[in-house]
């Protein structure tokens, strides 16, 4: 429990700072420092267990049909990014409360730091790879608010929306790869995955699961050719870049790297596509930062470089590089979350980051320039300072590496990032605290308060720390963790400043040397770099976007271009051909089943049901009659269905139609009776080809798929229903049963769906009274003469006669649904087709005077007793909408069954009767707007006649 709580606790610390932020800056931030903290303090009382080689583990049931399991495990890995994230959030929260200024809306910054918080907690904790995925892929929403957060600065909307694309890209990639890799496995959970090294490396999805996952890592981590979205998140505010750049962001593709180390490592593509990259991405950034003007554009780069420093160690796939992968992510938390906090001391202070226009704060902020030295040294890879430690271990197996049978070119590309390592390291240290003071300044830059310089003065403290005894202040951790990355397989070492006089303690020498000596020609050097090419990647990034997105309008253009007929036609198409590849790629055979003869009226019924298709195809110009033909389809339907013995669905067809029919011409009225007959429509022959032949082809193929399923037999869950209608749900009527217990979920979203469906009708024509398209329907005169008696009275009196009847009918076929042909459906189908009625005989201002129902709220009520229904079984702890019955019996009214599936039967039957109802509502509010013979009051329809006291029905 303490896992997922560990895991939590920043999610639900997420809801308070934007809350707390009235009770003063002070409060919002110590609300946010306070979950955190108390993560960190329970993550930390796991460490002993941790560091005893245990391996904590906490599970829940997830899907347990899919035998899916929702949980976390704590490692040595685990804990140790854990620890990063929560340990440098504290920092990162207490330096932000004094970087923001008063404009900014801290209680929202603080939310968002915390949901990304959250988020990368739940990624390096995750047992179960799909719950990864989900953290995964919050940690780029998440962050795409926080560098977005001035969002108006068109250079922060344009960098989140690039760090959103590029890791969001590589996170769909990684998400087929890691299911690739469970489905190698035979397991969705990281801690049996790790296991099946063997199983995995010898499956031939081996290499695209790799390829998959890699991507997603680098995308993430800003490997090259992905690095471009990185220097651009630096529009985020500093305490953003520090964070994201330092402990987290960037980190989650290297964590991810590490964890599918015991796995993934250890074979040649490994090798050649994770080494090759890192190596490539740490030199390339390592030259362009040298030549960043901008100091967090310089500390973005330089981060980059030092992420492709640990891809290229992790890539080597040795026991003793990955021990310097880890150590380095330590000691580069440490170092760069201190210079980015240092830059952000000196652009809050001195006004701005542009290196060019810095020099001599050393005097004015001598802490500050401290830290920056210190700091930046480690980061140079000076002794004796932690960055020098991991840098002579990288360097080490850089010399040990071969690359393509070369056995010198690892390191000395490397030793080449490492000159442009101290090159630039020294660039920010000299360029902006020492030499000439500024002369422009509006004021005089001085050390800010306590609460910006102690967050990262804790960390240079650590980085000395760490550099003078390595061994006992960060050997342990780097020991456990090693562990963890290479699954126990860790040779000896010993974490020491002195080693004695080694290749790689020669090439560092050389890396400082070099290094310092381009700083004192920086001019010559410049100049050189000016002269060359620069491809820009962010511009190749815009233009593949630009033209992707030119590329999606010209299909999208050409294949939506508003026709509906167009449409189906591909669909048609798509459908077809799906059916025949597969009928013609397998073998098939005569059916078995014998035919049964077929009876005359079934093939006069078949006759009818051919030629109301014809007819509907031949008018459906003619809209009215095109309806009715088809509702005369719907009822040689209906009459199949009695024919088959199949009452239930009759009674359904039956009621669709009559109320559906009804509904249609109420919109019909609206458009123009017959469609169009533009001559261009009249004069496309290969257009009425082409669907000609396509209705013929699709109508053999739907043909031919039913005549092989009923020639054929087949195991179905119908003899399950069957079997377990009554015991199980109370009922003789499978069909109602199917509906309102086993399959109830379905039918609780469908009428959900209904319940919207209707609100949006409603929404849309309630739209249409108003503003342009209601003035022209108040000035809009029907096209056809309109019978002088609207309300006949003979019909009036035959509705108001029959409406109790109809109403008893559909209480009758409500009551006897479960046993019997009925049910809720079919029950509110009747009532509805009753209550149209009375609008239809006596109009809408009538009817709606005397029915005062609101069919919003019926709806809704509709939805929530099915809800309630369900809850109810889940309280009585059953699953969602498990249903029950019994049999009572009562004096004078005998022996009977009560289900609770009539409960769930009700929310049916008030969802249907308020969708249909809200439909002829507004349609019948649109007729009394437009027509000539009403005044429309707003409460009722009034007849002008009427008005002079000649009452019409």
């Amino acid at each position: 429990m303490s896992l997922a709580l560990i895991v939590l606790l920043p999610f639900i610390g997420a809801l308070f700072p934007a809350l707390m932020i009235r009770a003063g800056r002070s409060a919002c931030a110590t609300t946010a420092f306070v979950f955190p903290l108390i993560a960190l303090v329970l993550l930390l009382a796991q460490a002993p267990a941790v560091f005893r080689g245990e391996v904590l583990v906490a599970a829940w049931d997830w899907v347990p049909a899919l035998g899916l399991q929702a949980g976390f495990f704590l490692d040595g890995l685990g804990m140790f990014f854990a620890g990063l994230i929560l340990g440098i959030g504290l920092l990162v929260i207490v330096y932000a409360r004094f970087y923001l200024a008063k404009s900014d809306p801290m209680g929202v910054f603080y939310s968002y730091l915390l949901l990304f918080q959250g988020a990368m907690v739940g990624v390096v904790l995750s047992d179960n790879i799909l719950l990864l995925l989900v953290f995964w892929e919050l940690t780029s929403l998440s962050s795409f608010l926080l560098i977005g957060y001035w969002k108006h600065l068109p250079e922060g909307r344009q960098g989140a929306r690039m760090a959103l694309a590029v890791t969001g890209a590589g996170g769909l990639a990684m998400i087929a790869g890691m299911l690739i890799l469970g489905d190698i496995a035979g397991s969705w959970n990281l801690t049996d995955i790790l296991q099946q090294k063997e199983a995995i490396q010898a499956s031939p999805l081996y290499l695209p699961a790799l390829v998959l996952i890699l991507a997603g890592c680098f995308t993430k981590s800003a490997q090259f050719p992905f690095h471009f979205w990185l220097p651009h998140a630096m529009a985020a505010p500093t305490p953003v870049s520090a964070y994201l750049h330092s402990a987290t962001m960037v980190k989650a593709g290297l964590f991810l790297m590490a964890r599918m180390w015991p796995v993934l490592a250890g074979t040649t593509e490994w090798f050649y596509l994770v080494a090759t990259t890192g190596l490539v991405t740490m030199l390339v950034a390592a030259g362009i930062a040298l030549f960043k003007d901008d100091l967090k554009g310089l500390l973005a780069y330089s981060t980059v470089s030092h992420l492709g420093l640990v891809t290229m160690l992790l890539g080597f796939g040795t026991p003793l590089a990955a021990v310097a992968a880890v150590f380095h992510i330590l000691n580069h938390a440490t170092f760069k979350a201190a210079l980015f906090m240092n830059a952000g001391i000196v652009d809050h202070e001195a006004g701005t980051r542009d290196i060019r226009r810095l020099g001599g704060l050393l005097q004015l902020m001598p802490i500050t320039a401290t830290m920056a030295m210190v700091a930046g040294a480690s980061m140079a890879g000076l002794p004796p300072l932690n960055g020098f430690l991991s840098k002579e271990m990288m360097l080490h197996e850089a010399v040990d590496t071969t690359w393509l049978g070369n056995g010198w070119i690892v390191a000395a590309l490397a030793t080449l990032a490492a000159c442009f390592s101290v090159a630039y390291s020294f660039r920010y240290i000299v360029h902006v605290f020492f030499g000439a003071r500024r002369d422009d300044d509006a004021h005089t830059p001085h050390d800010p308060p306590a609460g910006m310089w102690l967050p990262p003065a804790l960390l240079v403290v650590l980085v000395v720390a760490i550099g003078l005894f390595p061994d006992s202040v960060a050997g342990p951790l780097v020991a456990v963790v090693a562990r963890a990355v290479t699954g126990g397989a860790v040779m000896d070492y010993h974490l020491a400043l002195w080693h004695g006089f080694t290749p790689a303690l020669g090439l560092s020498a050389i890396a400082v040397a070099v290094g310092l000596g381009a700083l004192v020609a920086y001019r010559r050097v410049r100049a050189l770099w000016q002269a060359g090419p620069h491809p820009e990647a962010k511009a190749m990034f815009d233009a593949f976007i630009e033209g992707a997105a030119a590329l999606a309008r010209g299909i999208t253009h050409g294949l939506h271009n508003g026709s509906l007929q167009r449409y189906l036609a591909f669909a048609l198409t798509a459908f077809t051909l799906a059916g025949f590849a597969a009928f013609l790629a397998a073998p098939h055979a005569a059916g078995t089943r014998a035919l049964l003869p077929a009876h005359p009226a079934a093939i006069a019924a078949w006759v009818l049901l051919v030629g109301g298709c014809a007819l509907t195809v031949m008018l459906f110009r003619r809209r009215v009659l095109s309806v009715l033909v088809v509702g005369t389809v719907g009822l040689i339907v209906c009459l199949a269905f009695i024919y088959l013995s199949a009452p239930d669905l009759a009674l359904t067809q039956i009621s669709v139609e009559v109320a559906t029919v009804i509904l249609i011409l109420l919109a019909l009225y609206f458009l123009p009776k017959e469609g169009p007959q533009s001559s261009s429509v009249r004069a496309d022959p290969l257009r009425h080809l082409r669907d000609g032949v396509l209705a013929i082809v699709a109508g053999i193929g739907m043909a031919g798929a039913s005549w092989a399923m009923l020639t054929r037999d087949g195991s179905s869950l119908s003899s399950y229903y069957l079997d377990n209608s009554v015991s199980g749900g109370g009922g003789t009527n499978v069909v109602n049963v199917i509906l309102v217990d086993f399959r109830g979920f379905d039918t609780f979203g469908e009428i959900t769906v209904l319940g919207i469906a209707a609100l949006a009708i409603y929404a849309l024509l309630d739209g249409a009274l108003f503003g342009r398209t209601g003035r022209r329907l108040g000035a809009w005169s029907p096209d056809r003469p309109q019978s002088a008696d609207r309300h006949p009275m003979i019909m009036v009196v035959a509705t108001r006669v029959m409406l109790p009847l109809a109403m008893l009918v559909g209480a009758y076929i409500f009551l006897r649904g479960h046993n019997q042909p009925g049910g809720g459906f079919i029950a509110a189908l009747v009532v509805s087709i009753a209550l149209i009625m009375q609008y239809m005989a006596s109009g809408f201002g009538w009817a709606a005077h005397r029915v005062k129902v609101n069919y919003h709220a019926m709806i809704g009520l509709g939805v929530l007793v099915a809800a309630a229904t369900g809850i109810g079984a889940m309280v009585l702890d059953q699953p969602f909408l498990t249903s029950t019955f019994g049999h009572f019996h009562l004096p004078l009214v005998g022996e009977f069954e009560l289900a609770s599936a009539m409960a769930f039967d009700t929310g049916v039957f008030l969802t249907v009767v308020g969708a249909v109802m809200l439909a002829l509502a507004n349609l019948s509010r649109m007729g009394r707007w437009t027509s000539p013979y009403t005044i429309n009051t707003g409460a009722m329809d009034v007849d002008p006649r009427a008005a002079s006291g000649k009452e019409q029905g």
